[in-house]
């Protein structure tokens, strides 16, 4: 009988050790595959690399950006009140006119069924530029459209870092540049509230930590960078009480 018992005590430790040394591959499997699901999701096999269905939902948002924007920068042309306004408008049309074509040929290749109108949050912002007129036309045009691009940019991002599509990699590379080209030129009206799109961009969008979690460490080879210090002020320096006007000082840093 103690025996049996010490024999049972000893099994028992050995499958608790085993299964101590399996679950940190089983979840460390777990946590990375997450990732990679999501990116090849639903992939299929093109002649310029798979084809997932992040990158088919790319390019169903870049035909829908243009269904949408380029009826909106014809508008902008027309009933802007500013040359800035109007400067936006036409940017807006070239622009969406050179992407669509491109997006249209890509999905060509690719076998992607593009949509033919806009989509319902798109018709709505389209319904409030057409109810509005004079100064609050032009901030409603250049706040909509700025959100809107500010959103699909980082899309756009996403789908360039990690797409194994080469078309779908050339028409990221456009989409960037006309996006950005586009949301510089909405700045430059003067009519951006940047406050009301961040904290717009805020309820949208999920917390991003700050730090690292305790007890996750980054993988190897890829060390978190050095925390961020103020360097040390040259004697030179410390001995010069004065400071120039507009300059920031440790007691009163820049806002």
């Amino acid at each position: 009988m103690r025996s049996f018992t010490g024999t049972g005590l000893v099994v028992t430790a050995l499958t608790a050790t085993v299964a101590a040394l399996l679950f940190p591959l089983w979840s460390y499997r777990d946590r990375t595959g997450t990732g990679a699901v999501d990116l090849t999701a639903g992939s299929v096999a093109t002649p310029y690399g798979p084809l997932s269905a992040l990158d088919r939902d790319f390019v169903d948002r870049v035909r829908l950006a243009g269904l949408w924007e380029l009826p909106a920068g014809q508008q902008a042309e027309q009933r802007g009140t500013t040359a800035g306004v109007r400067r936006a408008g036409e940017h807006l049309v070239e622009g969406h006119t050179a992407l669509d074509r491109h997006v249209r040929e890509v999905a060509d290749r690719l076998g992607i069924d593009l949509p033919s109108r806009p989509g319902a949050q798109q018709r709505q912002w389209l319904t409030r530029l057409g109810a509005a007129h004079g100064d609050a036309y032009d901030r409603e045009f250049t706040n909509i459209l700025r959100l809107a691009h500010g959103t699909v940019f980082t899309v756009v991002a996403q789908v360039r870092a990690t797409t194994r599509n080469s078309a779908v990699r050339e028409l990221a590379d456009d989409a960037n540049t006309t996006v950005l080209d586009h949301i510089k030129v909405l700045e430059d009206t003067g009519l951006v509230d940047f406050d009301g799109i961040a904290a717009h961009t805020k309820l949208q969008q999920p917390p991003v930590p700050t730090a690292v979690p305790p007890g996750i460490r980054p993988p190897a080879g890829f060390p978190l960078p050095p925390a961020a210090t103020r360097p040390a002020p040259s004697p030179s320096a410390s001995s010069d009480t004065s400071a120039s006007p507009g300059t920031p000082t440790p007691e009163s840093p820049e806002k």
